[in-house]
Formats: structure tokens, sequence, C-alpha cells
């Protein structure tokens, strides 16, 4: 096997599990069992456990970008609501990753580059909000942002339906977005 797909079948035996046990359970020895590979394989391409947990991460931006790319609307209010959607739904449909995507505290310093990742999403996110909010569109993207990850942070931890419960959380995140596009 070449270095570059056991450095791969880590990272899905990584992805893989990660739902199953959890971030904090996440251990090299468990990746290198799941890869079917020896507990001393990893380290071979992750040196640190943050440094697998980075990769794993890093994953996960990838699929959500591949997510927010199967919608190509020409409205950007339709897109800004597609994405917005999106992002709620790959937060429930996949919460251990999610909230491992958004640990800097475990991923700093893992030698990953995951600016190199969030970053340029961040920035394709200002300039839709632009196209909808030309008058404060970094504002508008961080605010609405901040909005959506809090409820999405909510539906990850299951904690809305603990303090709301039988949310439409589609609607909520409809009328949120609502409520940063159309002030004026």
């Amino acid at each position: 096997m070449d270095e570059r797909s056991l450095r791969e079948r880590l990272v899905n035996a990584g992805v893989d599990l990660l739902e199953e046990v959890g971030a904090a359970e996440l251990g090299l020895r468990a990746i290198a069992r799941e890869a079917g590979v020896s507990h001393g394989a990893p380290r071979r391409h992750f040196p640190t456990h943050r440094a697998l947990l980075a990769a794993v991460a890093a994953r996960g931006f990838a699929d959500l970008r591949t997510e927010f790319a199967t919608h190509a609307d020409p409205d950007p209010r339709t897109r800004v609501d597609h994405l917005a959607r999106t992002y709620l739904r790959f937060a429930a449909r996949r919460p251990e990753m999610f909230t491992l995507m958004f640990r800097h505290d475990l991923l700093e310093g893992s030698g990953e580059n995951l600016r190199a990742r969030t970053l340029p999403l961040y920035r394709d996110w200002i300039d839709l909000i632009a196209a909808c909010d030309p008058d404060r569109p970094r504002e508008t993207a961080l605010e609405l942002w901040a909005n959506l990850h809090g409820i999405a942070t909510l539906v990850a931890n299951r904690s809305i339906e603990l303090i709301a419960p039988g949310t439409d959380t589609e609607t909520l995140v409809r009328t949120t977005v609502a409520r940063h596009l159309d002030r004026n």
C-alpha cells in the first residue's frame, strides 16, 4: 500500500468512527484498528492526535463545500436560503463532525492549515450576502452566520428539543435569514 493511500485510509477510518464514538474518543489506536493497520502506522502521517483530528475536520469542510455547491440558483437570496438550510442539515446529520470542525481548541497547531479551507468558504458567504445587502455585507454576513451557527449548534447538540420542543428548524432558519436580509 502506498503512503498516500494509507493516509487516505486513516482519514476515512477517522471519519467513519467520528459519528460513532465522538472526537473525545477518536484515538489513533481506534483509527488504526478501524483502518486495519498497526497501531503505530498513523504516526507516519499524523505525528499528533490533533493532526489526525484536523485531517478528519478538513474532510468535513470539504464535504460541506461539496454540499453547498449542489445549489447554483442565479438568485442570491435563494442561494442564501439554500446554504443556510444545508448548513443546518449538515449539523443535524453529522453532529460530531460539525462539532469537531469548529473545535479550534482541539485543532490549533495541528499542522493542517484549516484556515485555508474555512476562510474561502466565509469569503464566498460574504460575497453572496453582498449581492443581497450591498450596504453592509460584512456585518450582515457575520451576524447571519453567527445566528445560523448558533441554531446549527443547538441542533447538533440536540439542545433545541430541550429548550423548544417541536421547533420546525427549517422555518426557524428561513425566518432568521429573512430577519437579516429583509431589514430595509
